[in-house]
Parts: C-alpha cells; structure tokens; sequence
C-alpha cells in the first residue's frame, strides 16, 4: 500500500505525520519527496547506503544541422524551443523543457537534434534501524522537482507500505507524488489559513478521484473549524494531534513526535489501520 502525505500549506506539520507514521508501522519506507527542502532525515537519522544522480534526457539542436523548419517548436506544448527563421538560429529554454522526446521525434533532419543526459538532481537511500529511507535532493536551479520525483518511483520496491512525504501546496510536483498512490493523507491545522488550503488540496484530490482523509495537527479543545467543515463535506477526520509546546520543542531537536506523543505509537498504528480499512473497501 502506498500512502502519500500531504497538505495545502507549509508548515502544518506534515512530515511530522509522515515520519511518525512510517516509525510506528512496521515493513515500511518513508520517501522524501519533498526534494527542494527535504528534512525526514533529522528525524530518521538514516545511515546512507547509496547515493547516485538522476538525469532525464533534454534535446541539443545543432545549428549546423537544423533547417529551421519549426516543426519542433510547434510540437512543444511547453514552449521550450523557439526557432527565429529570420536570423537562423534555434533556442532551447531548459528550464521549460519537460524531457518528452517529441521535438527529437518529429524532426525531420536526421541527428538534427540530439538528446543529451541533464542531472535533475541525487536520489539517497539509506535505513536505520531497519527503517527504509529515500529521499531526493533536487539540483540547485531547477525550475521543477517533478522529474526527480518521477525518477524517485522508479526505485520505490513494491514489497512494503511506502509513506510519501509530499512538498506543501497543490502544485506539479505535490500531483506527482500523491498520484497513483492508494491513499493520500491531508495535514492541515485549525485556522482559517490552514482551512483555505485545506480546500485547495481537497479539489485537487478529488480531482484525481484519490482516496483520502484529514489529520488536523496543534488542535486544541473547543476549536472544531475542521471537524464541522468535515462534516458537512462527508470527508474522515482520522486523528487529532494536540497543539504542545512538549511536541514543538522535540520537533526542533529532530525528536520524531511519536516519540512524546502520549500512546503515540498506538495513534499511528491506529491510524494506518484505518487507512487500511479504507483502501481494501474502496478496492
């Protein structure tokens, strides 16, 4: 089963679900997706055993080559080349390009374009204490970590749970990692800020037509914004973290919150249990 972790809004307390749940589960591999800022390793404090770079295939025109045609620019849905036929010349924006391969293919000059490696970034992978560690650190300057999250995947074994810490927000990178995953758990806190992007990340589940439920974390008792915006909307509140100046202050020494959470364990036991539950009637 493959859970994803993730929310509107940064800051929420995401990966203090995603690595509490992973720790407290066992045969599972927590996956740092989050590769602009990944930081599951202050908690896990993995031993790293591998380390390697990904790279994705983008195109080099050759301007000797290249008849200017535009067949490719008109191609790219993205806008990634553009060809200036007064002056002849070719321009590729890489930061643009999604390594698709269709300017190469529809080219009708033979090695006009070449496709060359380009490193996204570095995938690591390492354990510690028989707890599996992934995560991805994307490359300084680029424009998106999609591509390095979709190279992550490829190297996810399918043998255990796999809990996906997603980056914060809506955007490509947070579809990427919470597609094709069975379950997608929504962090959110009990403010109208943390509310608003709770509904942005709600669309964009339902959108993807995922399974999915809410975890609120720093609740506090009599403050039922959540629950009441749940309830009118059908949607499963799986748990409640309370707001803890205990839980702040091991957060900021990497002391997972598991670890000073009262029956922490049993929380997340309980929770991936019911996720559980959810998936195999859903399936």
């Amino acid at each position: 089963m493959w859970i994803s972790v993730a929310s509107g809004k940064g800051g929420t307390g995401k990966t203090t679900v995603a690595v509490s749940l992973a720790l407290s589960n066992k045969n599972t591999i927590y996956v740092d997706a989050d590769v602009e800022e990944p930081n599951g390793f202050l908690f896990i404090k993995p031993v790293i055993k591998e380390e390697f770079s990904y790279t994705e295939l983008i195109p080099l025109i050759h301007q000797n080559k290249c008849t200017f045609c535009g067949k490719c620019a008109d191609a790219c849905v993205y806008k990634a080349i553009a060809i200036l036929k007064p002056v002849k010349k070719a321009i590729f924006f890489p930061e643009l390009c999604h390594s698709c391969g269709l300017c190469s293919f529809v080219c009708p000059v033979e090695d006009a374009i070449e496709e060359v490696p380009k490193e996204k970034g570095r995938i690591r992978k390492g354990e510690k204490n028989g707890q599996l560690f992934i995560e991805g650190i994307l490359n300084v300057g680029e424009a998106s970590g999609t591509p390095l999250i979709r190279g992550m995947k490829k190297y996810i074994p399918h043998d255990k749970d796999v809990i996906i810490d997603s980056s914060p927000g809506t955007s490509c990178p947070v579809v990427e990692s919470v597609g094709d995953t069975d379950f997608v758990l929504l962090v959110t806190e009990p403010t109208p800020f943390g509310l608003n992007d709770l509904k942005l990340a709600i669309e964009m589940v339902r959108e993807m037509k995922l399974s999915f439920g809410i975890i609120v974390n720093k609740h506090e008792e009599g403050n039922n914004l959540i629950r009441d915006y749940a309830r009118e909307e059908k949607i499963t509140v799986l748990g409640e973290i309370p707001f803890s100046r205990e839980i702040a202050e091991a957060y900021s020494k990497g002391i997972p919150v598991v670890d000073v959470l009262p029956d922490g364990k049993k929380f997340f036991v309980n929770i991936m249990e019911k996720i559980r539950k959810g998936v195999n009637a859903s399936g």
